[in-house]
């Protein structure tokens, strides 16, 4: 047993859950079409009408409902029992009795699970993969959901060598403490973000104090910049990967990369989309 799944039997492992719940109390319009718009820019499409749409690990269940209402016929699955009810209740509100949009429990480290599902034009898992202890093996399952001509469309965190081994145990860390010291670190970890803005600014003679990261980051895919930061600091069990590790695992696996927006060497996600190839 890796240490991964020893802290997961332990019961260290974030609650991803509990953030997307308290997240849709703030959806609105605005929100989904941001995350519309992220869907069409880097898939390079107008919409996904005929479509269909396997959302892997659907957290709050923003973009399969963005999905949706772009003409896909969506799938939706996540581990946590939390997020399967958050996409729920958006398919509840905005899509309630539609047969075109299905939402189950599911893992993406489960053969048998996966192998039940068939194949999608469009397999999207933000975020999620490198969350999962078995980050290679995951990447590894999402491939063949992905029909001849489909789209895989992921985002993992970059590698950034020492500095992702401190996150590492911050995270860690985090996932152990109380309520109160989790609330300190969130914050702590949010003023050093600004800070690091602050300077970036004052080095271009711009005015250090006004925020740039928390209005940028909330434009960000209709994400909201508090559940992003609790995300990103409890998200764990927490694996990395180089962009070039990345593309060359699924070049050998017959996928061609279509569209790659890096974080440019920051803590980031590096997102990648891929065209599966079709067989001769």
């Amino acid at each position: 047993m890796n240490s991964y799944k020893k802290d997961i039997a332990g019961g260290n492992r974030f609650e991803f859950g509990k953030n997307w719940q308290r997240f849709l109390s703030l959806l609105n319009e605005e929100r989904i079409s941001e995350a519309e718009k992220s869907l069409k820019q880097m898939l390079e499409i107008d919409d996904l009408k005929g479509k269909s749409f396997l959302d892997i690990g659907s957290g709050s269940g923003l973009f399969s409902l963005a999905a949706r209402r772009l003409g896909a016929k969506v799938y939706s699955f996540d581990y946590d029992p939390l997020c399967v009810a958050c996409t729920e209740e958006l398919k509840c509100r905005y899509f309630r009795d539609d047969s075109n949009w299905i939402i189950d429990q599911g893992d993406v480290l489960n053969d048998g699970y996966l192998n039940s599902l068939g194949q999608f034009d469009v397999v999207y898992s933000w975020g999620v993969l490198h969350h999962t202890g078995a980050m290679w093996q995951a990447l590894e399952n999402v491939a063949p959901l992905v029909a001849e001509g489909g789209r895989l469309f992921i985002s993992i965190y970059n590698n950034q060598g020492f500095v992702s081994l401190f996150w590492t145990a911050l995270k860690k860390f985090y996932n152990r403490s109380s309520k109160p010291l989790k609330w300190l670190i969130v914050l702590g970890v949010g003023a050093y973000f600004e800070f690091r803005w602050g300077i970036a600014r004052l080095i271009r003679y711009r005015n250090p104090l006004t925020l740039t990261y928390l209005p940028e980051k909330k434009k960000n895919r209709g994400m909201s910049v508090w559940h992003d930061l609790v995300d990103w600091v409890g998200g764990y069990p927490f694996e990395v990967a180089k962009p070039e590790e990345i593309f060359y695992f699924y070049r050998k696996r017959r996928f061609e990369l279509l569209k790659l927006k890096t974080c440019a060497g920051g803590i980031g996600c590096n997102e990648y989309v891929f065209i599966r190839e079709k067989e001769d």
